[in-house]
C-alpha cells in the first residue's frame, strides 16, 4: 500500500498504465495508445496548464479529494509508460519482479519503486525522478537542418518547462524520445548516429537529459521528412514546424501508425485553425479532401485507426492550443472542414458503412470492434451533412442493432442531425426500451448534453426536470451538468454568459450536498484566462459568485481561490 497520500500515483498510475497494456493486447495497440494520448493532450495538459497543475507526487494539499486527478491517474501512468520504454520490456519486468519482492505486505514510496528498477537494470534513474517532482508539461522546441554535401541531418531538441503554481526555473527531464526518419519515396532510413555504423535501425530511442541537444545522422542521401515522439514516447508537447506536405505524406507514409494518427490531427488543426474567423466561403485546403478519400478508402490498412483517423481534432483539443479562445468561431470552423469533408466524401461514406456491414452474430473480436467503429463514424458524418440515405441507414441501424455501441452510434449521429422529428422519436424510443438500466440512461442523458442541436440550455434545463434525473447521484449530474460543460462547448460558451450563470448555479446547489462533485464540475471555470476577454471576464464573474457562496466548502474553496489567484 501507499506510505501517504502523496504516493497515490504509484498505485493509482501503476494500475491505469497495466490496463493500458492489457487493453492493447486484447485489441489495436495503435488505436489505445490513440484513445490515451486523446485523453491525455485534451484534459491532462489543461491540467498540467490551469491553476490547479500539481506534480504526479504532490508536496501539499488542503483536500485530498481535489487530487484523484488526471495527473495522478494518466501522467502517473505515462511516468511508468516512460520507465518501460528506456528500459525495455525485459528490464522493466524485472524490476517489477524486484518492486514486489522486496515490498509485498509494506508501505511504499514511488523512490522504492524507482529505485527498483534501477537496480534491476543497473541504470541510474536520478534525474528521471523529476517527473514526480515537477509540474507542467514539458515542450520540445524541435528544428533540424540538412548538410547535402556531407549527408548529415542534424536534428536540435530544445527542452523546455513553463511555471505552474509555486514553481519556477524548472529543470531539464530525463525525455525517451523516439523518432524515425523517412526518405522522400516514403521509405524508413537508418538512423547511423556515427558515419559507417552498421545495421542501424528505422527507429531509434533519443534519451533527452540536458536543455539542448543536437543529433547528427550520417549517410542520408536527401532531406528526410522527420517523424518525431513515435508512439507518444513521452507526455510532451512537440513544436516543429511541418508542412502541410511533409503532414500529408507523414499520413500516408509513417509506418508508425500512431504518428500517422497524428499527422492527420496536425493536418487538421492547421486547416481548421486558418479558418477561424475567416469568411464563411473562405476556400478549405483542397487536399485535405484527397487525403481523406484516400484513407477511406485503404482497405489494407487497420480498420479501427482508419476510423480513428476520420476523427477530426475536437473542440476541447483546438481550445488547449488556442490562447484568446472564441469558442463559437472555433465551433463555426470545425463544422465548416467537417461538413465540406462529408459532402465532399458521401459517396465514399456510403460504400464504407455499406463494406462494414456484418450480417453474422454479434463478436467481441479486434476486426468486429473496428467495423463498428468505422461504420459508425461514417454514419456520424453523413448525418453531420443532414444526407437523406445516411437519416434512413441510422434509423434501420437502430431498430435493427443487436448490440449497444450500434444503438447507441445510430442515436448519437441521429441526435446531431438536422433531422428533429427523426432525432426525437429515437430518443423517446430508446428510453422507452431501456428505462429500467441506469447507465444506459446515464447514455441517454449524455448524448443529449453533449449535442449542440439537442443540448442547449433550455434544453438542458429539461433534463435536469426528467423523473430519470436524480440530484443525489452523481453519475446523473455528471451525465447532464458535467456534459454540458465540458463537451457541449459552443453552447456552455454562449457569448452572452449564460451557460458560466448556470454552471455556477449548479455549483453552489451541490456545494451543501456533494462538495466532491461540485469541486470537479467547477473545473470548466478554473481555465478562464484561456479565452477572449469577452468571455473570461464572465467566466471569472461566475467564479467570484461561486467564491463569495455562505459556507463555501473547502474542496470548492481550493480550487476557486486557486483559479482566482493573481
Amino acid at each position: 500500500t501507499c506510505r501517504d497520500w502523496f504516493q497515490l500515483s504509484l498505485k493509482e498510475g501503476f494500475t491505469v498504465f497495466r490496463d493500458s497494456q492489457f487493453s492493447a493486447d486484447m485489441g489495436s495497440p495503435t488505436v489505445k495508445r490513440i484513445e490515451d494520448v486523446t485523453l491525455l493532450r485534451t484534459a491532462q495538459f489543461a491540467e498540467d496548464g490551469g491553476p490547479m497543475a500539481h506534480p504526479v507526487r504532490p508536496a501539499s494539499y488542503m483536500e485530498i479529494s481535489n487530487f484523484y486527478t488526471l495527473t495522478i491517474y494518466e501522467k502517473g501512468a505515462e511516468v511508468v509508460r516512460m520507465i518501460h520504454t528506456l528500459l525495455g520490456p525485459d528490464m522493466f519486468r524485472k524490476g517489477s519482479d524486484l518492486y514486489f519482492e522486496r515490498h509485498d505486505g509494506q508501505a511504499v514510496t514511488t523512490d522504492d519503486f524507482v529505485k527498483a528498477m534501477e537496480d534491476a537494470s543497473g541504470r541510474d534513474l536520478g534525474q528521471f525522478r523529476l517527473w514526480y517532482e515537477q509540474a507542467g508539461t514539458p515542450v520540445l522546441n524541435v528544428s533540424d537542418d540538412y548538410d547535402a554535401g556531407k549527408g548529415v541531418y542534424r536534428l536540435t531538441v530544445e527542452q523546455s518547462i513553463p511555471d505552474t503554481p509555486g514553481q519556477t526555473n524548472k529543470k531539464p527531464q530525463h525525455i525517451p524520445f523516439a523518432l524515425g526518419l523517412l526518405g522522400q519515396d516514403g521509405q524508413p532510413l537508418p538512423l547511423q548516429l556515427e558515419s559507417g555504423e552498421a545495421n542501424a535501425s528505422a527507429e531509434r530511442v533519443l534519451e533527452l537529459t540536458e536543455a539542448v541537444h543536437t543529433f547528427e545522422f550520417h549517410g542520408i542521401d536527401s532531406r528526410p521528412v522527420p517523424s518525431l515522439l513515435r508512439h507518444f514516447s513521452a507526455p510532451v508537447r512537440v513544436r516543429y514546424a511541418w508542412t502541410r506536405e511533409q503532414l500529408l505524406f507523414l499520413m500516408s507514409h509513417d509506418p508508425d501508425g500512431f504518428n500517422r494518427w497524428d499527422a492527420g490531427q496536425r493536418l487538421a488543426v492547421d486547416v481548421i485553425q486558418s479558418l477561424v474567423g475567416a469568411p464563411d466561403d473562405a476556400d478549405i485546403e483542397p487536399r485535405l479532401v484527397e487525403a481523406y478519400r484516400k484513407l477511406i478508402s485503404d482497405t489494407d490498412l487497420d480498420q479501427a485507426l482508419v476510423a480513428k483517423m476520420l476523427q477530426l481534432p475536437s473542440e476541447a483539443y483546438l481550445i488547449e492550443l488556442t490562447e484568446n479562445a472564441d469558442v463559437p468561431a472555433i465551433h463555426r470552423a470545425r463544422d465548416s472542414v467537417l461538413r465540406h469533408l462529408a459532402g465532399a466524401l458521401k459517396g465514399e461514406l456510403i460504400d464504407c458503412y455499406q463494406r462494414q456491414q456484418n450480417s453474422g452474430p454479434y463478436e467481441v473480436t479486434p476486426e468486429a470492434i473496428a467495423r463498428r467503429s468505422l461504420r459508425n463514424t461514417a454514419l456520424a458524418w453523413l448525418l453531420m451533412i443532414d444526407d437523406e440515405e445516411g437519416r434512413g441507414l441510422a434509423v434501420s441501424q437502430l431498430n435493427a442493432a443487436d448490440n449497444m455501441t450500434d444503438r447507441m452510434g445510430a442515436l448519437r449521429a441521429l441526435v446531431n442531425s438536422g433531422y428533429e422529428a427523426d432525432r426525437q422519436k429515437a430518443l423517446d424510443h430508446f428510453y422507452d426500451r431501456f428505462q429500467a438500466d441506469p447507465q444506459v440512461v446515464e447514455q441517454w442523458f449524455s448524448v443529449q448534453a453533449s449535442s449542440d442541436q439537442a443540448g442547449q440550455l433550455a434544453d438542458i434545463r429539461k433534463l435536469l426536470e426528467h423523473p430519470a434525473f436524480d440530484w443525489k447521484n452523481p453519475n446523473k449530474i455528471r451525465s447532464v451538468v458535467g456534459a454540458f460543460a465540458g463537451q457541449n462547448l459552443a453552447a456552455f460558451h454562449k457569448p452572452d454568459g449564460s451557460g458560466y450563470e448556470f454552471l455556477a448555479d449548479q455549483v453552489c446547489r451541490l456545494d451543501d450536498s456533494n462538495p466532491q462533485i461540485a469541486a470537479r464540475l467547477v473545473t470548466p471555470l478554473t481555465r478562464w484566462r484561456k479565452f477572449a476577454p469577452a468571455y473570461s471576464a464572465q467566466m471569472k464573474s461566475a467564479l467570484e459568485r461561486i467564491r463569495d457562496k455562505s459556507g463555501l466548502s473547502r474542496d470548492v474553496y481550493e480550487v476557486v481561490h486557486k483559479s482566482l489567484a493573481e
